[in-house]
């Protein structure tokens, strides 16, 4: 098996993931969203990459979520807050999703064979199912203004290390990257919520005011669900 990260949305080629298991990070706070809100009950969601795309497909019921420049947008139900997401009035309900970098990394994995939320919240069940998927893994870190996010590449580095002791270390090929960040990983897991309150997406919030979203997502294997892209809808 071959696991390869990539470090930014910008860098990810739809091509080149073909015929991958693609799993798609955005641990501040797209894909820990994802994650929570399917975790407290919501049906599915439907990631968008526009404002104008996200309101056309809203129909009765659903609720609006998402940010631009990590705030809410205007008149939207819900932001990008997972602690949002913990409301009990989101059971049954399905959510239109736009974010600026995690929901547009999720369309451009579309045209690959299986595409997975991933974050610390959920790693060890992300690569367990992606393992037991049998493709070739692609990692895509969807990072923060198209470059890359030290947040994002922990997590990868994580589910590197999780992939790893699944496999046995019987993984055939693993990118520099992909190695990088295991090793990284390795080293911050000690003090993992002071080094993702340091990186400069976590001093971001904080200075929004959103200091305890990054604690949140800071939580490592804190839910067993493994979101997966059906058609337009994560599940």
């Amino acid at each position: 098996m071959q696991v390869n990260v990539i470090a930014s949305v910008q860098e990810a080629r739809s091509e080149e993931l073909l015929g991958r298991t693609v799993i798609v990070i955005d641990v501040l706070r797209a894909t820990s969203t994802i994650v929570t809100a399917l975790a407290q009950g919501a049906t599915a969601i439907l990631p968008v990459e526009t404002v104008q795309q996200a309101k056309l497909a809203q129909q009765p019921g659903d609720l609006l979520g998402g940010e631009r420049y990590s705030k809410r947008i205007a008149g939207f139900d819900l932001g990008n807050s997972p602690l949002e997401y913990q409301d009990p009035a989101i059971e049954g309900r399905r959510i239109v999703l736009t974010t600026t970098n995690g929901t547009r990394a999720i369309q451009k994995s579309s045209r690959a064979d299986f595409v997975l939320a991933g974050s610390l919240l959920n790693a060890e069940a992300c690569a367990r199912k992606a393992a037991d998927l049998n493709r070739n893994i692609a990692i895509v870190c969807s990072g923060t203004q198209d470059e890359f996010a030290l947040e994002d590449g922990l997590c990868a580095g994580l589910l590197v290390r999780e992939l790893e002791r699944i496999w046995g270390g019987g993984c055939e090929s693993i990118n520099d990257l992909g190695l990088a960040m295991h090793h990284a990983y390795l080293e911050a897991e000690p003090q993992l919520e002071r080094v993702l309150l340091a990186s400069a997406s976590g001093k971001k919030l904080t200075q929004l005011g959103l200091r305890a979203d990054v604690r949140f997502c800071a939580q490592v294997n804190a839910y067993p669900l493994v979101p997966m892209l059906h058609g337009e809808l994560m599940r």
